[in-house]
């Protein structure tokens, strides 16, 4: 390495030309700021991605069981079969639907109620880290049971019908006989008795009724009749929403808050004309996950309370499992696939969940980085140019360096190590500039539009696997660029260079 390292930083340092020292600087420039913009970039869309992960993991699951049909009712069977696996560390069944949300008269429709087990929601969900007031204890009321199969209910219904209609025809019956034996003895009495023609007869009450005044309020004391809505109550069941739905319905914590299902009017089912269901929810806790679609638009209530919602009794939406590593999530869910073949259930991953999302961030960050890689290959051809200046300049050199013995390999090597020494320098400071740059982001924490960003600041997430591959690629360019120019001087012949001067 002596002879050609030397010479390389030799010319490299050469005060004879300012040109060639000059031209040096700038192709160092040119790699250092394209290895900046990269570093950065990779650095901003990958803050973009953690992000986006962190928020969707925090109010979902790792990996998801669902069925194609709407009836899931033997979901506890499968969480026994399924919750064996080593990689598992928590499951748990949820149900999700629409709704409107109502304080007074603010609205919010569109939004999500998911029901979870209270006691199992810790395990698949890190939703307990974004509650910024009150907790989840108070979910679920005291002797909570799932609601009766819809068969059931109707059978159910039906017999109390009959029992009722027997009971009331018992009743008729008695009140029949005893007006026909009051009829009989009335005429028996008025028989015995002498009364006068013009005696009163029938009710003696005036035509204008009795003077009498009723109260306005039927008020009944507070321990016949409690306030549903009282702050403090424990009758009503508990809701979680997120801030920015706090926010928007003015629902403090305490407050009671309305759920309706999003039935229009009303809608037929097999018993009967079935009205709209509206259930009345205590907030008991507020999250702010920070992606605001989810602190909008998501509520969670006990699986008991949002399964009455609709008329397929004890049944879910699916089950949800946390996993020890979550870039894992796509073999375990189809290890879990093979336990379901021949059903009607499938599987999803937290990507696949949010595939449009993760895709258009996966998109974004590689055309992000081809564009501004194209930074560094621009920088490339000021370091060619910059080398056959040099080898302009020093045809003479080489050609006198050739006749005292130096070898067409080690020219060679000469000006690949400029192009390495090119690359070294302007990605160590362009890392430098980097680091920099994104140390200044994050302590500045630039604010973003979260309705159109869903996050409220701009994230920089640096990895030092990331600097490392956009220096090693900052010098692999710089070194190629080089290789035309070094082959050129190495095949330069001495009598060639000393007959054009």
């Amino acid at each position: 390495m002596g002879f050609p390292l030397d010479l390389a930083l030799r010319y490299m340092r050469s005060k004879k030309r300012a040109s060639i020292s000059l031209g040096t600087f700038f192709a160092i420039a040119g790699v250092a700021l394209g290895v900046a913009g990269l570093a950065t970039a990779i650095s901003v869309t990958g803050g973009f991605r953690k992000q986006f992960q962190d928020k969707v993991l925090g109010v979902n699951a790792h990996v998801l069981v669902l069925k194609r049909s709407s009836y899931f009712g033997e979901y506890r069977e499968l969480i026994e079969k399924i919750q064996g696996l080593p990689e598992i560390v928590g499951i748990a069944p949820f149900t999700i639907n629409p709704m409107m949300v109502t304080k007074g008269n603010k609205t919010a429709t569109g939004v999500l109620l998911k029901g979870v087990e209270p006691g199992g929601i810790e395990k698949v969900l890190d939703l307990p880290k974004y509650m910024q007031e009150g907790s989840l204890e108070g979910l679920r009321l005291p002797g909570s049971k799932p609601p009766l199969p819809k068969a059931l209910t109707i059978r159910s219904s039906k017999k109390k019908k009959k029992e009722d209609a027997g009971s009331l025809l018992d009743e008729v019956s008695k009140l029949i006989a005893e007006e026909d034996s009051l009829e009989r003895e009335a005429k028996e009495d008025s028989a015995k008795l002498d009364l006068a023609a013009d005696a009163p007869r029938g009710s003696i009450a005036p035509a204008a009724g009795y003077d009498s005044t009723l109260p306005e309020d039927d008020l009944l004391p507070a321990e016949l009749n409690p306030d549903p809505c009282q702050v403090g109550s424990q009758i009503l069941p508990g809701i979680v929403i997120g801030r920015t739905l706090s926010r928007n319905l003015k629902a403090a914590l305490g407050d009671c808050i309305q759920v309706t299902s999003p039935t229009i009017g009303f809608s037929f089912s097999s018993d009967g004309v079935r009205a709209p269901i509206a259930k009345q929810f205590r907030v008991i806790g507020i999250f702010e996950a920070g992606f605001d679609q989810y602190d909008a638009k998501l509520v969670y209530a006990d699986l008991h309370q949002a399964q009455e919602f609709y008329d397929s009794g004890d049944s879910v939406t699916g089950i949800e499992m946390r996993i020890q590593d979550v870039d894992r999530a796509k073999q375990v869910s189809a290890e879990v696939s093979k336990l379901l073949e021949g059903t009607l259930l499938y599987t999803m991953d937290w990507e696949e969940l949010n595939h449009g999302l993760f895709t258009a961030l996966h998109i974004q960050q590689i055309v992000m980085s081809i564009v501004l890689g194209f930074i560094i290959v621009l920088a490339a051809f000021t370091v060619i140019a910059t080398l056959i200046m040099i080898v302009l300049d020093k045809r003479r050199e080489i050609a006198v360096l050739k006749a005292m013995g130096a070898s067409d390999s080690a020219i060679l090597r000469a000006f690949l190590y400029q192009g390495g020494i090119i690359g070294v320098a302007g990605g160590i400071l362009g890392l430098a500039i980097a680091f920099a740059v994104c140390m200044t982001l994050t302590r500045v924490s630039l604010p973003l539009d979260p309705k159109v960003y869903f996050i409220s600041s701009l994230p920089v997430d640096m990895q030092p696997m990331n600097f490392v591959l956009v220096f090693v690629f900052a010098v692999f360019v710089s070194v190629a660029a080089t290789i035309w120019p070094a082959r050129h001087a190495a095949r330069l012949r001495p009598v060639d260079a000393f007959r054009e001067q």
